[in-house]
């Protein structure tokens, strides 16, 4: 490791920030050695502030139908070959009665950019949700909507949302998707969903077309400024009826480094190991945890729509049962030395909020 390495990584762990210049310095300059370090690093701040606790998000895919054009997504609106569905209010509650049966209390709604889903239909589900599941987390992940969409949707009881800002570089943004998408409304809805009070989450894929040493920089600046509550990154893996098809994949290695980055950024962050890191390598998933990821998100979607939800090629899990994908990461997450907990899994900041305000209330 060269001295220069071992200097930026110090600092990162003191002062939880860098410079753009020196966020790309250290990810030119970053080695297997410095990598050994700063998962070492990342994984005693985990353990600090989580202990050996990892937290479970039932994911329930609601629809492949998607406007968009996205130049990297497999259910993009011009591939024709894609399957598309639609799971019904009833399926969606079914899923969550289930996953609430294994023992998840955070549920994750994702989809495609379905025009079905208005705001009516998704706050009637949230409701519903919050309804039979009090003591549960409502997540959404259903991309870029109005500043009132998103309000009606949390005071209908939506607790967090998911929307990743790709890259935060501006020509980057422009290489990843047509001209009709617009970096500045991505982080206008990054920006309102703050300001509404939503738990937000972030995030990037690791080594997409076009992205380089320096907007991957921006990207850290921008997660380290920006101080989301949650911050999804995987690798990029390419999908056959994309126009990145042939394009490589990201890579394992850098995807690593990068968790052990953020960890050290925002050390109460909750931090998946996704589902792409188990793709492009079979132990991935645990590799994450190792670098300080703390939450992993088992599939609750019924198992007759999950290969249709293919958002890139070879993805995992699609023919196992709910159970039995839990129970695998139960296992999984135990060989690493930590265990799955039964808990919303809020961001301790959140945690911390909602305490004091019990305790000014005199509720506690």
């Amino acid at each position: 490791m060269q001295e220069r390495e071992k200097e930026l990584i110090e600092k990162l762990a003191e002062e939880r920030l860098l410079t753009e210049e020196e966020f790309e310095q250290l990810i030119v300059l970053s080695d297997e050695e410095a990598r050994e370090l700063i998962a070492s690093l990342a994984t005693k701040q985990r353990q600090a502030v989580f202990q050996d606790a990892i937290y479970t998000r039932g994911l329930i895919e609601i629809s492949s139908i998607c406007k968009n054009n996205c130049y990297y997504c497999g259910i993009r609106r011009d591939n024709c070959l894609a399957e598309r569905y639609r799971l019904t209010q009833e399926e969606i509650i079914s899923c969550a009665g289930e996953g609430y049966e294994l023992g998840f209390r955070t549920f994750v709604l994702q989809g495609g950019e379905d025009a079905f889903f208005t705001d009516d239909v998704l706050c009637d589900i949230v409701a519903s949700l919050k309804e039979l599941y009090p003591d549960c987390a409502v997540t959404l992940s259903m991309g870029e909507r109005s500043r009132d969409s998103y309000k009606a949707l949390f005071d209908a009881g939506a607790d967090r949302y998911l929307l990743r800002h790709e890259t935060a570089d501006r020509k980057h943004y422009g290489s990843l998707h047509p001209a009709e998408m617009s970096f500045d409304n991505r982080m206008r809805c990054l920006r309102d969903l703050r300001d509404i009070g939503y738990q937000v989450g972030c995030g990037f894929m690791v080594g997409s077309p076009y992205q380089t040493p320096g907007t991957i920089a921006k990207d850290l600046r921008f997660i380290g400024d920006f101080r989301p509550e949650m911050c999804g990154i995987g690798p990029f893996i390419p999908h056959r009826n994309t126009p990145f098809k042939d394009e490589s994949a990201g890579s394992l290695e850098m995807t690593l480094f990068l968790l052990s980055v953020i960890r050290l950024m925002l050390p109460d962050v909750l931090l998946p190991a996704t589902t792409a890191l188990g793709t492009v390598d079979h132990g991935g998933r645990e590799k994450g945890i190792l670098a300080g990821a703390n939450v992993v998100m088992p599939n609750l979607s019924p198992v007759s729509v999950r290969k249709k939800y293919e958002l890139y090629d070879n993805k995992i899990c699609t023919g196992e049962e709910s159970a039995q994908c839990r129970g695998c990461l139960e296992e999984r997450v135990k060989a690493v030395g930590c265990r799955l907990v039964v808990d919303r899994g809020d961001s301790p900041r959140v945690r911390k909020t909602i305490t004091e305000e019990k305790c000014n209330n005199g509720k506690i």
